[in-house]
């Protein structure tokens, strides 16, 4: 957008906002201030995922407790102003209590989460702190309606109960995790980290080492809920002036305890250091990890992404299989394809499986479990899938499923936009390039090899420079290098070498793969 602005009314907020030039994809980081390094990675990621970053400043009263500390709160606002001004905010909203509560606190129309969401963990001892937590950010997700949300992975139960809240009213938002952030010594990173003395900073890191020792053991093969809980009340007993306040394992979305970690846990603490509480967590992950390869059309990832899925022995997520068996039950129903609301209702009642093993042969694919493996591959299919692919509504649909099938983990997907937009979480980012010369140079190849001779090295070239454009101009997720990919260049590689390198990087991170 380029101009910065502070405002502080919703007015100003959302008049702002409404002289944004569409398409523009908006992200938000809400925040209360005393801004850290933890805040400035939201923000990085959010302005290197959209087009519009805003940043909210606003400490909520109705998330303390009379006894809390919401009057000794930390605040820099003309410090968090600048730091927002460095990293490229467009946006920072710092609303007064009176203008997000103009009714005042009392009789307030809040938010309350499901009581499983909220009774554990931090709820045990805030028991109206995520109420108010809830209501402010679904406020805030109302009034400026964001593409984009973005939340630290250290308050664990604060994302879960956003997803699910987001979730259970529809509220069209994305909900983005980002890593804890710590200092050199293992302490996460919080605002409250101010009221610490030296020595009882020095405690505080106790925390960090207990769930590195509990993350040892884990790697190490233990699962058992009681023992890695063990490992981190041992290692705390031994610091006096530290106060333990829970030691637990929950599954990470539904905050349910685990026994033990079949698939994923979350391993979360609270403990008080002095009169302060502080929090840190972290997750054991036994899923084998998603490999999301993103690159320009040409690049090769198509057969470079189901060797690799093969020799990784990760399932290959075919997303054009899957267009094409939208497409085919549009076709079977006599949609007309230029009614886009028919068009989306009829692929809503689509529910597809793959089975991409065999790296050699096409991906089969099952739609409510009819094999049409073959139908799929149909002329008629190949020369209307584009045009379907092409509508946002089947886009969100069939990115809703290729979430679930990578929900487990062990997952391999190729497209333009699987590691910003599909499988932001992946554990390994791929983007795979080549030169536009190359790129054309190589389809100009194929072309001669199959006796189609109409068409020139030059037009090639010219049209794979102008899909690249439009890619990365696209209002719907458009084409962008995920900040954490790796980068291949594939220019003067092998397929086979490229495959080599790629798996390489995987086991690197996924050992047991």
């Amino acid at each position: 957008m380029g101009t910065f602005h502070h405002v502080n009314t919703i007015v100003g907020l959302q008049t702002a906002l409404s002289h944004l030039t569409p398409p523009r994809t908006i992200g938000f980081v809400p925040t209360m201030g005393a801004l850290h390094r933890g805040h400035q990675s939201l923000i990085e990621r959010a302005r290197q995922d959209c087009d519009v970053v805003v940043v909210s400043i606003f400490i909520n009263p109705l998330q303390f407790a009379p006894h809390e500390d919401l009057e000794r709160y930390p605040r820099s606002l003309t410090a968090d102003l600048q730091l927002c001004r460095d990293l490229g905010v467009d946006i920072v909203f710092t609303p007064s209590v009176h203008e997000l509560y103009p009714h005042g606190l009392d009789g307030l129309t809040t938010v309350d989460p499901p009581r499983e969401l909220t009774t554990g963990l931090c709820g045990r001892s805030r028991p109206s702190h995520f109420r108010g937590v809830a209501t402010v950010i679904l406020k805030l997700l109302h009034i400026i309606q964001p593409d984009r949300a973005y939340f630290g992975q250290k308050d664990a139960q604060q994302l879960a109960i956003i997803r699910r809240c987001v979730a259970d009213l529809n509220l069209d938002v994305e909900i983005i995790a980002c890593p804890i952030v710590r200092d050199s010594d293992g302490l996460a990173l919080s605002s409250r980290n101010q009221y610490l003395s030296e020595r009882e900073r020095a405690t505080a890191l106790a925390l960090s080492q207990a769930l590195q020792l509990a993350t040892q053991a884990f790697r190490n093969g233990c699962v058992t809920a009681a023992i890695l809980r063990q490992q981190v009340t041992t290692h705390l007993q031994q610091f006096p002036d530290l106060r333990l306040d829970y030691a637990e394992l929950v599954h990470p979305d539904t905050l349910v305890p685990l026994e033990q970690v079949d698939t994923v846990g979350l391993l979360a603490i609270a403990a008080w250091v002095g009169n302060t509480r502080l929090i840190d967590n972290c997750l054991l992950d036994r899923r084998l990890g998603i490999l999301a390869i993103d690159g320009p059309a040409g690049a090769g990832k198509s057969t470079v992404t189901r060797q690799a899925a093969h020799a990784l022995g990760l399932q290959y997520l075919d997303t054009g299989a899957m267009y094409r068996a939208a497409t085919w039950w549009c076709l079977q129903h006599h949609i007309d394809l230029t009614d886009e609301v028919a068009v989306v209702e009829a692929v809503a009642q689509c529910r597809i499986r793959l089975d991409s093993r065999d790296p050699n042969q096409p991906s089969q694919v099952w739609l409510n479990d009819q094999d049409i493996t073959a139908a799929i591959r149909s002329l008629e299919v190949t020369q209307r899938v584009s045009q379907v692919a092409a509508l946002p509504g089947v886009r969100r649909l069939m990115v809703q499923q290729q979430r679930q099938m990578g929900a487990q983990g062990g997952v391999a997907a190729e497209g333009r936009d699987i590691g910003t937009h599909v499988f932001p979480e992946a554990g390994v980012k791929i983007f795979l390039t080549a030169s536009s010369q190359e790129r054309a140079k190589r389809r100009w190849h194929e072309l001669q090899e199959q006796g189609q001779q109409e068409i020139t090295y030059e037009d090639l070239l010219q049209q794979i420079i102008e899909r690249d454009t439009a890619d990365q101009q696209r209002a719907c997720a458009p084409f962008r290098k995920a900040a954490d990919a790796i980068e291949v260049c594939t220019d003067n590689l092998s397929i086979a070498d490229v495959i080599d390198k790629i798996v390489h990087l995987y086991r690197s991170r996924y050992p047991q793969a």
